[in-house]
């Protein structure tokens, strides 16, 4: 998967994807949501949260 990173968000919609922090944590969860700042809403986390909102600047990856 290659292109802008919106658009690697919008095909990633609805699917399982891993998020690595600035922090080296990570957080594996279906992608529901995104903003243009890159905010990240994920449902049904391995970390046992129902809902997670990860703010954008602290992302350094995201593997789909």
């Amino acid at each position: 998967m290659s292109g802008r990173p919106l658009d690697v968000l919008e095909a990633s919609l609805e699917q399982t994807v891993t998020v690595v922090l600035k922090d080296s944590k990570e957080f594996t969860g279906v992608l529901t949501g995104y903003d243009q700042h890159m905010n990240l809403v994920l449902e049904n986390t391995e970390e046992g949260e129902d809902t997670t909102v990860i703010r954008g600047d602290n992302v350094v990856t995201i593997n789909p």
